[in-house]
């Protein structure tokens, strides 16, 4: 994954984390899903779970690490519209985990478990 640019920062991010995770074995549910005044990037289907994942990419130290970004007060708007998302598709009863996807000029960084 070395020579990304900024130019994959934002969709470009998403995009890359997307083909990723299909590489390795999830099913895309949905896509930048909007609900209680968030956004999940990217809700999958993996390892029997419901995974909602976050993506961050960051090149240089401008505004810091891609998992920076990723602060307290984000990760609870993740989870609530998370919960919003398991009732709206009958998924409460599922098993869940909140991931991040790191991307910068090193790769990419899959942090299971990660919030």
């Amino acid at each position: 994954m070395n020579g990304l640019t900024a130019h994959v920062e934002g969709s470009g991010g998403e995009h890359i984390a997307e083909e990723y995770l299909l590489a390795h074995g999830a099913q895309i549910l949905e896509k930048n899903y909007h609900a209680a005044d968030a956004e999940i990037d990217l809700i999958v289907q993996m390892d029997d779970r419901i995974v909602f994942v976050e993506v961050k990419a960051r090149f240089g130290n401008r505004y810091g690490t891609p998992g920076e970004a990723i602060t307290p007060t984000k990760a609870a708007k993740i989870r609530r519209a998370a919960l919003i998302y398991l009732r709206e598709h009958g998924g409460l009863s599922q098993r869940t985990r909140f991931d991040a996807i790191l991307i910068n000029q090193e790769g990419i960084k899959h942090i299971t478990g990660a919030f």
